[in-house]
């Protein structure tokens, strides 16, 4: 019989023990927010991709559907189709809400305000033996201003927006027929989607 040389070799260590069961984070290990977009240029996507108001709200195209499996593909076509429209509602109704609960909307500015200013700061900060740099910090000061937005109802505005959204959503992919306005130019769009 032939021997085959295999290395078996390795360096099986473990988790290095803890010191003395306290809980520690270790705050450099942290993802980037760098790679997400601004909000603005999320607003400008959303912006550029909107599907026409008129096309949108057309009630000659509001019917409904013959069979659960054309109502699935419709709601799929539609939510694919109007998928800029949908944020764009949603996003109005959060801006009604938020009109409408100004001590969200102070709590909110007081939050976007030091997170400016501690960007603009842009300088470490020690606290307990630790380094904070600003985009630390700018979570520090998020996660703090959390607990104070649940106590002044955010939450509520919230869930109320999402159920809000949801159901005009929905109301206008389930019976809005998108076959009505397909064209030559999107037709190969719509074909992939479903």
């Amino acid at each position: 019989m032939a021997q085959h040389g295999l290395n078996m070799a390795g360096n099986m260590q473990g988790q290095p023990p803890s010191s003395g069961g306290r809980f520690s984070v270790d705050l450099q290990n942290l993802p980037s927010l760098s790679n997400l977009p601004s909000p603005l240029e999320v607003i400008q996507m959303v912006r550029n991709s909107l599907r026409p108001w008129s096309v949108f709200f057309n009630i000659n195209n509001f019917k409904t559907a013959v069979s659960m499996q054309r109502l699935n593909n419709r709601v799929l076509r539609n939510l694919s189709y109007f998928q800029s429209n949908y944020v764009f509602i949603f996003f109005v109704l959060m801006i009604y809400c938020l009109i409408t609960a100004p001590l969200i909307l102070l709590v909110i500015i007081a939050a976007a305000f030091g997170c400016h200013k501690l960007r603009v700061r842009n300088s470490n900060y020690t606290i307990m033996g630790h380094q904070l740099t600003p985009s630390q910090q700018i979570i520090a000061l998020n996660l703090a201003t959390a607990p104070i937005l649940f106590l002044v109802g955010a939450g509520s505005v919230l869930f109320w927006t999402l159920g809000a959204s949801c159901f005009v959503i929905f109301m206008h992919a389930i019976f809005y027929n998108i076959d009505a306005i397909v064209t030559e130019e999107n037709e190969g769009f719509l074909t992939e989607v479903v």
